[in-house]
């Protein structure tokens, strides 16, 4: 199966920055708790591994 994933690259180097601070106040204005924006950033984290992880063994 052809993967979906689309490679964004930007000059603008505020870009992740901006959008990790807007990310982090709605999940916090929408209720979540420290603990659960952790474990959010914890599992997006586990994600971004597995795929690395995954491409590695692909290309061996």
């Amino acid at each position: 199966m052809p993967s979906t994933t689309t490679t964004v690259t930007s000059p603008d180097t505020r870009a992740v920055p901006i959008l990790a601070r807007s990310l982090y106040r709605e999940l916090r204005a929408s209720g979540f708790g420290e603990r659960e924006v952790l474990a959010f950033a914890t599992e997006l984290l586990g994600m971004v591994a597995s795929e690395h992880e995954r491409r590695d063994d692909e290309g061996r």
